[in-house]
């Protein structure tokens, strides 16, 4: 066998070689994309042998837990971070997380006074307030605005996917699916977070709780509109009658036409809300960095009496204004 033939033969056996195994490999790959996409969080805990009651405290690990019955503005900050919290679903309660924030904001409150105090700054009512600003700032300003961006970002998916999924419902009762079947359609087509939430719906069904509370409870969670007026449509046709399937497919079409209007809202209000959070976030995070690249450009002022007075006033002053820009592009569609 001549040496051109063996050459072509090891040339042609290293090309085979290498198209097996990258179709292997770009096969998994897009098999695991796929999976990923086609299945939800709930889905995948079934996969992986977790139990029904397990899958059912996990997705539910973020619900309430009472902080709103607090009065005052203690219970109205309390509740916001509890449905902040909630809507995020970073796997971890509202307690869980408050507990953190207190842990932090006390940590950070005591080095700085310490290390200020062996530095020499000495412990004046002024380093007391700085610290006290500083240690809030990072142990609970930056992490609720981190909260409240992935909260913001849920949410807008959930009303993004809720009209599908009233469609995949609909086409599901006039395919002749019970209500329980159809729900049960929207757990396995649907993603994260829609198709996990109506999975849960269905697996408190299964266990015997009331459909309609299930459901209304889910709304609750989310405290959405539309998934108010879906509980809504389903118990008045429980209740009353009628084509569930044409009742679901007008709520369906007016859901899209809010959300239209919805959108052409905050279109036009997006300056407004961009100069909302830029107006909220930078002063804030301005304030932390400038302290941790350079505590002493605020420590060697706050030995200053007028610095109590001028820092109060500064830090009212960002409130005021943080309360008005919100009341100003805080449009109800």
């Amino acid at each position: 066998m001549s040496e051109t033939v063996i050459r072509t033969l090891v040339l042609v056996l290293i090309f085979a070689t290498v198209f097996l195994i990258s179709e292997m490999v770009f096969g998994h790959l897009r098999a695991r994309g796929k999976s990923a996409r086609a299945i939800n969080r709930r889905l995948r805990m079934i996969e992986q042998g977790s139990e029904r009651q397990e899958i059912i405290a996990q997705i539910r690990k973020d619900a309430g837990e009472g902080f709103g019955k607090y009065p005052g503005i203690l219970g109205r900050w309390l509740g916001s971070l509890e449905r902040i919290v909630r809507s995020a679903q970073v796997g971890v309660t509202a307690r869980q997380v408050l507990l953190f924030m207190m842990a932090a904001v006390g940590v950070i409150f005591s080095v700085l006074l310490i290390s200020a105090t062996y530095f020499g700054y000495g412990a004046t009512l002024g380093l007391i307030q700085l610290a006290a600003a500083f240690s809030l700032s990072v142990g609970v300003a930056l992490p609720v605005m981190f909260l409240s961006h992935a909260a913001q970002k849920r949410r807008a998916k959930m009303q993004e996917q809720f009209p599908v999924a009233l469609d995949i419902f609909v086409r599901g009762l006039r395919a002749g699916h019970p209500i329980a079947s159809a729900l049960n359609l929207l757990a396995t087509e649907m993603e994260d977070p829609i198709g996990s939430e109506f999975g849960l719906v269905t697996d408190e069904v299964a266990y015997g709780a009331d459909l309609r509370d299930a459901l209304q409870d889910m709304a609750d969670r989310w405290e959405l509109e539309d998934l108010h007026m879906f509980v809504v449509c389903l118990s008045v046709q429980n209740e009353t009658g009628g084509n569930l399937a044409e009742i679901l497919e007008n709520l369906s079409r007016v859901i899209r036409e809010r959300a239209s209007m919805y959108m052409k809202v905050r279109a036009l209000s997006s300056e407004g809300r961009m100069s909302a959070k830029v107006l909220t976030a930078l002063p804030i995070g301005t304030f932390a960095l400038v302290f941790m690249i350079n505590p002493g450009f605020y420590l060697e002022y706050s030995r200053d009496p007028a610095f109590i007075i001028g820092f109060s006033v500064l830090i009212g002053l960002y409130f005021l204004g943080v309360v008005i820009i919100r009341r100003m592009i805080d449009l109800k569609v």
